[in-house]
């Protein structure tokens, strides 16, 4: 199996270790340095139609990288495109839900599919719009958010409510819900109003058993802005 390693505190590289035969796949424009005797090339990651959902309904790119060890063992370095930290995920018993712009690299077992999410969690939730990503299969996966990362662990009987803009993937075992985090006796429409007027907006509710990965800075904003500066460019 490809070995992943995250070198450097500030905005680090993924550093990607394979041997001969083995084969990785990244988002476009990950790749930052290899070998000579690893190989790159663009392609469809599942096909057409899995390319498309991706692109249109979690806004990754159309193409992505795959780099093969065709010609012996060699290292890569790869870089996502938020400017924060990368967490290296085992997908296997465990399956992972990924926000908008997460997703960094994978082993080729790893298979990243579409799903859809319920119509409360996607109008309010940010989490991908009615689309979401999930990762599944057997590899290693790298995910990346904005600004440093940490990891929670989700108890049985110990709920969690994070800020939507700050949670980067999950384990899709988890029951998620969209909340708010202050109390208003106007009913559901009041709690909102007032939950936005505090400044802290909707929240996820997490429940079960498993992890949620968060990151420090508000990654709605920046993804937000990074597809208009893309767009415009």
């Amino acid at each position: 199996m490809a070995e992943f390693m995250v070198t450097g505190d500030v905005d680090p590289f993924l550093h990607v270790s394979m041997q001969a035969g083995e084969k990785i796949f990244c988002e476009s424009n990950a790749m930052v340095m290899m070998e000579s005797a690893l190989d790159l090339s663009g392609k469809m990651t599942g096909g057409l139609g899995s390319a498309l959902m991706r692109r249109f309904a979690n806004g990754e790119s159309f193409f992505q990288q795959h780099i093969e060890a065709n010609r012996g063992a060699g290292d890569c370095l790869l870089s996502p495109t938020l400017p924060g930290a990368i967490d290296v995920l085992t997908v296997g018993p465990n399956r992972y839900m990924l926000t908008d712009g997460a997703f960094v690299a994978a082993e080729s077992g790893v298979t990243l599919n579409v799903r859809t999410q319920s119509l409360g969690t996607a109008v309010f939730g940010q989490t991908g719009g009615f689309f979401i990503c999930e990762a599944s299969g057997s590899g290693k996966l790298a995910v990346s958010g904005f600004g440093s990362s940490f990891v929670l662990d989700v108890l049985p009987g110990k709920d969690i409510v994070i800020d939507n803009a700050h949670v980067v993937a999950w384990d899709a075992g988890l029951h998620h819900e969209v909340s708010v985090t202050t109390q208003n006796s106007g009913g559901f429409l009041g709690q909102i109003i007032n939950s936005v007027t505090s400044g802290e907006g909707m929240v996820l509710k997490f429940s079960g058993k498993g992890k949620v990965i968060i990151c420090s800075r508000n990654r709605a904003n920046f993804v937000s802005w990074l597809r208009q500066s893309s767009s415009n460019g």
